[in-house]
């Protein structure tokens, strides 16, 4: 809860995958660091406290967001052991999970961008 709360505070966007946590737990490699880690609490505590200090929570299609380049929209095809991202198109090379950060953070901009002036 503290984490969550401290998120927000210090930032005035957060940005994060849709993940679909249920369908996640089926899988039984994943199902226990998942519900240790609490990301559905994680998640509701993040809309909790944005709307208590008024801040932007968005989530974000998760398709992709670790495949695509952030740099050129290239789709490069890796399996989840592969860490580093290697754009053959642009030559970007990102740790994986910043290639995704990024691409996450883009996408959420994108949405903002689609709904302003919107009601």
């Amino acid at each position: 809860m503290l984490l969550a709360r401290d998120v927000i505070q210090s930032n005035d966007l957060i940005a994060y995958e849709n993940l679909q946590v249920r369908n996640m737990i089926k899988n039984r490699r994943l199902a226990k660091s998942i519900s240790d880690a609490s990301w559905s609490m994680f998640r509701e505590y993040l809309e909790y406290f944005a709307k208590v200090f008024n801040k932007t929570v968005i989530a974000v299609a998760p398709h992709f967001t670790s495949q695509k380049c952030s740099c050129c929209g290239q789709i490069v095809q890796k399996s989840l052991s592969v860490r580093t991202h290697h754009c053959l198109n642009c030559k970007t090379v990102l740790d994986r999970d910043e290639n995704a950060a990024l691409n996450i953070l883009m996408r959420a901009i994108e949405s903002l961008e689609n709904t302003v002036g919107q009601t």
